[in-house]
């Protein structure tokens, strides 16, 4: 019997080094990792968005990426599964390809699975759409927002239809913004085109409690309010469904 236990304690010790390993090397790869030692018994998704958002052209080895075709495969699996009962997203980034930041902000926006969104450090550029895509967001009280205008690198045509072409991709990036926040597409514009702040640019800082005001993000918290908040969230959605049921 003794030798039984033994053996079963040494197999329980063994599949918890494997979980364990097989954390660290899902964290190392991809920035992202399923909570579940919480007392709630709930399973979080956590998907972390860093440095820039990476399109169709690989971004040199130095550069901290978000590479976008790892990201939207791994929300279509969340979606997917049984077994992941919300999503937590942390967002520092300095934004990066629009088209790679929008199809990542829509996969999230169109989750069934509850969402919430911490910005710490910065979520700059596109970064902005990717913090309010989900159901509730939340900003530390030293993290930033930089709103601003559409910028191209490379060559470009001087002409009408290149103006025409940068105001439509403009146009989706503040549509998208004003239909999952509490600003204005007109608002937004405004602060695209703000002079006095930035020497060399156009466009707008938000610190902290400044993106709460302007209604980009619903709150100032840290990691403690923001899974507190997702909690809450997915305990209410599994309260609706048991009324449902009942009914």
């Amino acid at each position: 019997m003794k030798m039984e236990n033994a053996e079963n304690n040494s197999m329980e010790n063994n599949s918890r080094e494997e979980a364990e390993k097989h954390r660290s090397e899902e964290i190392e790869k991809t920035g992202q990792v399923t909570l579940d030692k919480n007392a709630k018994k709930q399973k979080i998704h956590l998907l972390t968005i860093i440095g820039e958002i990476e399109g169709h052209e690989n971004l040199n080895g130095t550069s901290k990426t978000t590479k976008y075709e790892h990201v939207l495969p791994e929300l279509a699996a969340i979606e997917d599964s049984n077994d992941v009962n919300g999503v937590m997203i942390l967002l520092n980034t300095m934004g990066g390809d629009v088209d790679a930041g929008l199809a990542i902000a829509e996969m999230i926006a169109s989750l069934s699975k509850p969402t919430v969104s911490l910005v710490l450090g910065g979520s700059h550029s596109i970064g902005v759409p990717l913090a309010v895509s989900t159901d509730y967001s939340f900003i530390v009280p030293s993290g930033t927002m930089l709103v601003h205008p559409v910028r191209m690198s490379g060559m470009m045509i001087g002409a009408k239809q290149t103006y025409d072409y940068f105001q439509k991709i403009q146009d989706r990036i503040t549509g998208f913004v004003a239909a999952h926040s509490r600003t204005s597409r007109e608002r937004l514009e405004e602060m695209m085109m703000e002079t006095a702040e930035m020497t060399k640019d156009l466009g707008t800082i938000l610190v902290g409690e400044a993106a709460v005001r302007e209604g980009l993000i619903n709150e100032v918290g840290g990691i403690r309010d923001a899974l507190e908040k997702l909690y809450a969230m997915i305990e209410e959605r599994e309260g609706a469904k048991i009324q449902r049921g009942k009914q």
